[in-house]
Formats: C-alpha cells, structure tokens, sequence
C-alpha cells in the first residue's frame, strides 16, 4: 500500500498532518502536529511509521489545495536539522560535471569528477555486509535552508548562478539510542551555483551552501527502483528548458544503503533526536545545456510515485555587507 505524509497549517493556523494512501484522498492522521512527533512516538511504541499511521486512524478528508503546505519533515529548533547531500551517484551524472571542470583544464587527464564516478561505478553496490566507495559528499545547511513548498529559493546576491538539480532526498530521524532512522523519501531541488563550481573544483563547497526546497510529500517505505519524472524551468508563464530525468537505484552508480552508510558513520550525525535531510544526487542539469537562470524563473520537478511537484521560484537577495567585530 502506498503511503504519504503531509504537513501543513489549516486555516486557523494549526499545524496537522494527513496521510495520502492509495486512493490519493488526503486524510487527516488524528493527534499528529508533525511528521517528526509522530516518528518520535511511532519509534517509541516500536512501530513504524506506517503501523504508527494506521493505529492513529482516519480523520477528516483534507483539501490541500486549501491549507499552507509545510516542508514534509522539520525540527522545532532549525539547528538540529542538517541538509546534506552526495554528488556523481547517478549513471550518466559524470558527463556534465565532467565537462564543467574540464573547461578549467589545460591537459587531457581525466578529472577528479570522472575518477569520482568511475569509482562509484566499480564500488558504488557493495555486497551485503561488504564496504563500498564513498562517494562525494557536501553540506547544504541547516533547517533555515529548507524552503517549503511555493516558496522562493533565494539566490545570494554574489551567487554567479541558481541552478536546479531534481533530486530524491532521503528523510531521517535519530533515535534516542544514536541509531538513524529513515522516515522516507522526499521529492526535491537541490539548488546550486554551478558557475562558482566551475570556476574551481575547490569551490564545491561554497556553490552548495544554498537553500533547497521539498516537495509536500515523505513518501513511507521503500524508493521504487526506478524512478521517472521531468524537470523544467517556466518564464512569465512559458516553459523554456524542460527533460526528463531518471533516479531510483536502477539508475544510480551508488545504493542508496551505501549513501547511507558514509553519511552516518560520523558519529556528529548520530546525535539523538536530530533530523537529516540528504539529497542523493542527479544526472540531469539545465546548466548542462547552457540555460542561464534568472530572477522570476520557476522551477516545476515532477515524478512518480510523488503524486504533487516541487515549484519554486528564484528570487536574488539584495546585497549584505558583512562587518566583523574585534572585541
């Protein structure tokens, strides 16, 4: 059975939960304020999620159309949730990066980013039990970078671009034991500068300290291993770049149990009752084909099994001088 949590404030400002299961009605999940009050007393009881879901009952049918859709997971202290991510995962993810960086390159070696791939190809599935490669891996920031549904991704004023990346994120929790917990999968836009990363690989870091937004849903349960949507960027209304793009581990150079294991084997994000937000990686860039992205662009990212996109629009902040004080 398929199974979706959305968070979102009512007309009155409540905050509430709903279950979306396979009939695609919207369901209010009784005495749930939030997804992560609900891993927290679901882990507690030793059940999952879905079982935790399902012993709470139904509620009234919800229209989502008429609420103010929250990110699908948060924490109520922002500094307790990290946004990471891990990059090249995907097969076919080297050409554009690959490309990118040669452009710096005077020789015809091959780049860190095809190493970085190629080693992904050859050890990125270990055998159960077994360790594989570790991947690329970034940090994006914490809650206050999560950007919720409709809202704008803003673009620092020194950002040399704002670039989409359609991504499947996965959803964790921390139990009181330090044990990760994956709540789910969450559809989303990794957004990035990628000029500031071409200028230098070194500067991967800095094109990555972004805000990235979610779609509505945490999906409950397994990734399908094939997953297919599009991506696209719409201008006063018209749509000017638009490609499909393919994720799921069928189409990654990584398992996602691999992921996983080179993000939380640090024992910083095993802190108890912390949530992670990690972004798995994609293939599919429009910066690869050379869309210049601009202020009012609206970026729409859609796929099954998620049943509503992630939309957000650009906005450019206006410029922030930093002083440093000497005490």
């Amino acid at each position: 059975m398929r199974l979706s949590l959305v968070q979102y404030h009512d007309g009155a400002g409540t905050r509430a939960v709903a279950a979306i299961r396979d009939d695609g009605v919207a369901r209010v999940v009784p005495g749930a304020a939030s997804v992560r009050a609900l891993a927290l007393a679901a882990i507690a009881a030793g059940q999952g999620l879905a079982d935790a879901v399902a012993a709470a009952g139904e509620g009234d049918v919800v229209d989502l159309n008429a609420v103010t859709l929250l990110p699908p997971i948060d924490h109520d202290d922002p500094a307790h949730l990290a946004m990471t991510g891990t990059g090249l995962t995907h097969l076919g993810s080297a050409e554009g990066r690959d490309a990118m960086h040669r452009a710096a390159k005077v020789d015809a070696a091959p780049t860190d980013s095809m190493k970085m791939f190629l080693m992904g190809v050859e050890g990125g599935k270990p055998a159960a039990g077994a360790d594989g490669v570790q991947p690329e891996w970034f940090y994006k920031g914490d809650g206050t970078q999560l950007v919720a549904p409709g809202a704008p991704l803003t673009s620092p004023s020194f950002a040399l671009d704002a670039g989409e990346e359609p991504e499947i994120a996965g959803i964790y929790l921390i139990d009181e034991a330090g044990t990760p917990v994956r709540l789910g999968f969450a559809l989303g836009n990794e957004f990035s500068d990628h000029v500031t990363e071409r200028g230098n690989y070194l500067w991967l870091a800095h094109s990555k300290l972004r805000p990235a937004a979610l779609g509505p849903e945490l999906l409950v349960g397994d990734l399908p291993a094939d997953v297919r949507g599009t991506s696209r960027i719409v201008r006063d209304g018209a749509t000017v770049w638009e490609k499909p793009f393919l994720s799921g581990e069928a189409n990654m150079s990584h398992s996602i149990g691999n992921l996983e294991q080179h993000h939380f084997k640090y024992g910083l994000f095993r802190r108890p009752g912390d949530v992670h937000v990690h972004f798995f990686g994609t293939a599919t860039l429009s910066f690869a084909e050379g869309v210049q992205t601009q202020a009012g662009d609206v970026f729409e990212i859609e796929a099954a099994p998620f049943t509503m996109p992630v939309r957000n629009p650009i906005v450019v902040a206006e410029p922030a001088p930093v002083t440093v004080k000497v005490l």
